[in-house]
């Protein structure tokens, strides 16, 4: 309530709001589709262009996400503009909050994307994933026996000296850990108020942080495909 001034409820206007926050969900969902599908049609040796046009329905999902997040600010900005000001006559907020918009909108650039956290893992993970199965597809014309070697030293963790099963990617300086053991390491130095080096022999990344984790979904991929392959050559 504003003295002296109209009567105003927000109620409706949160509620908007809140049903435009929950469309984010749902975007959120297609990146995550759009994701495994690239993955599995470079599992499967599909066409580069097939590809291509995942990273293009990535791309796509991005822009709405940047336009619905431009939009959600623009009104809060403008419905704590009204609250903060208290005009004696209400104003148009939808035309306040378009303006604000079209502001934002005019300073877009393609550069905005790299702030996308699930398109930046899209194309982390389908470079990782063209890079093991192109690696193994030139190694083979080599030496198979180096193939395998080299391969499976990417597949063991530097903290268990294991093989993984559920790697997670250092954004970082980007190597990959056992998900249990590194998350132990920071819980077990976090107590002893210390930071965690990176246990990847050769890496001078310093300050390891869980929040700088990321499933390593291609590496588990080609893990598995990996362990598949072993057991059927035992089974013959």
């Amino acid at each position: 309530m504003m003295s002296g001034g109209p009567r105003i409820s927000f109620n409706a206007i949160d509620s908007a709001l809140s049903s435009l926050k929950n469309c984010q969900s749902y975007i959120d969902s297609g990146m995550d589709v759009a994701t495994q599908v690239a993955l599995d049609l470079v599992e499967s040796f599909n066409d580069e262009e097939d590809i291509n046009n995942m990273e293009k329905v990535m791309l796509e999902y991005a822009a709405m996400d940047r336009e619905l997040n431009q939009y959600i600010k623009a009104f809060e900005e403008t419905i704590n503009q009204v609250k903060r000001e208290k005009p004696e006559n209400l104003p148009d907020l939808e035309n306040l909050a378009q303006e604000k918009f079209l502001e934002m909108e005019s300073k877009n650039s393609d550069s905005d994307f790299e702030s996308n956290e699930k398109y930046m893992y899209f194309k982390d993970q389908l470079k990782e994933m063209k890079k093991q199965y192109h690696a193994n597809d030139t190694i083979e014309q080599i030496d198979e026996d180096i193939a395998v070697t080299r391969s499976q030293m990417n597949f063991i963790c530097p903290i268990t000296q294991m093989t993984m099963k559920r790697p997670v990617r250092n954004k970082v300086c980007g190597h990959s850990y056992e998900e249990d053991a590194i998350l132990e390491m920071i819980q077990t130095q976090k107590q002893k108020k210390k930071k965690v080096r990176c246990p990847k022999m050769g890496c001078s990344h310093v300050d390891v942080k869980g929040s700088d984790l990321v499933p390593d979904e291609a590496l588990k991929r080609v893990i598995d495909s990996q362990n598949k392959q072993s057991w059927s050559t035992m089974d013959t």
